[in-house]
């Protein structure tokens, strides 16, 4: 008989999982139902052992008890005694009857009712009106051969007990070595199996892995091909032709932020140089009003530079262009270099910003972490209220130095914290200023961080009511030369 092999990915996989999962099911399906039967003789055996030994316990108890009452009685001969006799031979009695279903299972009911009956001869004797001191005695006398057969009736008892027990054990060990030969059967079987259909698989997954890999890491320029089951080969011919629109969309997308960045730096350089000549005197000396719309116009078109420098950083990035030139720096004089241009944006808005930044010399790329300052500052002040604060500190670590900043804005949105740092994505927060963001802002600080090997994310601080960014970046010559200023 011919075996034809499946041509598609779904038939191979139909075919391995019920040739793998059939066998695997029945062990399984056995295997629960003796854990079943087990579990179920465990519980039973244990609710046993204990109403074994309680029983025990308190027959032996009661028993003792009834021996005190009939010596008392044979002293005092008073009703109080006899009325404590009969009710203590009625609890022994009773205790007995709540044993019976044991006594049943273990083969022991004659020796139980023996028991009662002797204890009930015991206290009939006791109630004869007129009792002799022998017949008191020989009822005594009969205590004897009664606590033998109570300690006959828990040994019987507790053997039983401890004969389930073993029988649980045994039946432990067999499902035990059911399942042992069931395994030492099917892994073998199941390794063939699984090897002879990784095989038939193996080759086209590892193509696919690799065109995957080469399209989220190393772009879009190598074609992908590959060769397996019929449904492998179309989901290949569709990458390749993701591939290549990818492509295009980048080249595209690049194209038209470059093209569009250059053609508007030159109408916004023209207005900027304008405002300036207005704000100098150049064409004459203003008055209060027009100076305000004057520093109106500047501070937007600060804003505008700002954008345009972001796309085409991003642009720069996303076709790996972009260089660091590291140098070493004062941080602190940057800060407030950034402060001092966004002043005027910070005095429109009523916004106080608070600098903790240590004087402190780091080693990084001075006009990348410029624009790091400058978009986390710009964001800040969109989203932080008139009144409102934002605090940027900067502290040097052993290994690293670290940027906050902090604002007392609404905060970022639970749902959003994932994509904050997604190019062109715009949460839906208000935002505030007469010119809207480009999303581009924070991706940007993303980039320009990675860049450094470091790290930036946002902190769930119960400091500051809006958002709290915190930025970490690795340090080697700084830290060398901060030492070195620090003994000087």
């Amino acid at each position: 008989m011919k075996f034809h092999r499946p041509r598609s990915l779904n038939g191979l996989i139909l075919v391995g999982f019920g040739l793998v999962g059939l066998p695997l099911l029945v062990a399984v399906v056995w295997a629960l139902f003796n854990l079943d039967r087990l579990a179920e003789q465990s519980e039973r055996l244990v609710f046993t052992g204990v109403a074994t030994a309680d029983n025990n316990r308190l027959l032996t108890e009661q028993l003792g008890s009834l021996e005190r009452v009939v010596r008392q009685y044979e002293v005092l001969r008073n009703t109080d005694s006899l009325q404590l006799l009969r009710q203590d031979l009625e609890t022994l009695v009773a205790r007995l009857s709540e044993m019976g279903s044991l006594t049943d299972l273990a083969g022991a009911t004659p020796l139980s009712l023996s028991i009662g009956a002797a204890a009930t001869r015991i206290v009939v004797t006791m109630e004869k009106a007129n009792l002799s001191v022998d017949e008191a005695q020989a009822a005594i006398a009969e205590f004897i051969p009664l606590r033998q057969s109570v300690t006959e009736l828990t040994a019987i008892l507790t053997a039983y007990v401890d004969s389930e027990l073993r029988n649980l054990q045994e039946s432990t060990r067999h499902a035990q070595r059911v399942s042992a030969w069931q395994v030492a059967a099917l892994v073998p079987g199941t390794i063939i199996l699984v090897l002879f259909f990784t095989l038939l698989v193996a080759k086209p997954i590892r193509q696919l892995d690799a065109a995957i890999n080469q399209l989220g890491k190393s772009g879009f320029s190598r074609p992908i091909e590959v060769k397996g089951p019929k449904d492998l080969e179309r989901l290949g011919r569709q990458l390749e032709w993701l591939r290549v629109r990818l492509l295009e969309l980048a080249q595209e997308k690049n194209k038209f932020l470059r093209h569009m960045s250059h053609e508007l730096k030159t109408p916004l350089a023209n207005i900027r140089e304008g405002t300036e000549l207005l704000l100098d005197g150049t064409v004459g000396d203003l008055d209060q009003p027009q100076r305000e719309v004057a520093n109106i116009l500047r501070m937007n078109g600060l804003k505008l530079q700002q954008m345009i420098e972001n796309l085409l950083s991003f642009s720069a990035w996303q076709t790996k262009t972009e260089v660091l030139t590291l140098t070493d720096f004062p941080l602190r004089g940057l800060a407030i270099s950034v402060a001092k241009a966004q002043r005027l944006t910070l005095q429109a808005a009523d916004i106080q910003l608070k600098l903790e930044v240590e004087d402190i010399i780091v080693n990084a790329d001075r006009d990348k972490i410029r624009t790091v300052l400058d978009n986390l500052m710009s964001n800040a002040i969109k989203f932080t209220p008139k009144g409102g604060f934002i605090t940027i500190r900067a502290s040097l670590t052993p290994t690293s130095f670290v940027l906050e900043f902090g604002d007392t804005g609404p905060g970022i949105p639970a749902d959003e914290v994932s994509r904050i740092f997604e190019a062109f994505f715009q949460g839906r927060r208000e935002q505030g200023g007469q010119v809207a963001g480009t999303g581009i802002g924070l991706s940007v600080v993303l980039e320009c961080i990675q860049a450094h090997a470091g790290s930036v994310q946002l902190v769930d601080s119960e400091e500051f009511s809006g958002a709290h960014f915190r930025i970490d970046i690795p340090q080697k010559r700084a830290v060398a030369q901060q030492k070195m200023a620090a003994n000087a």
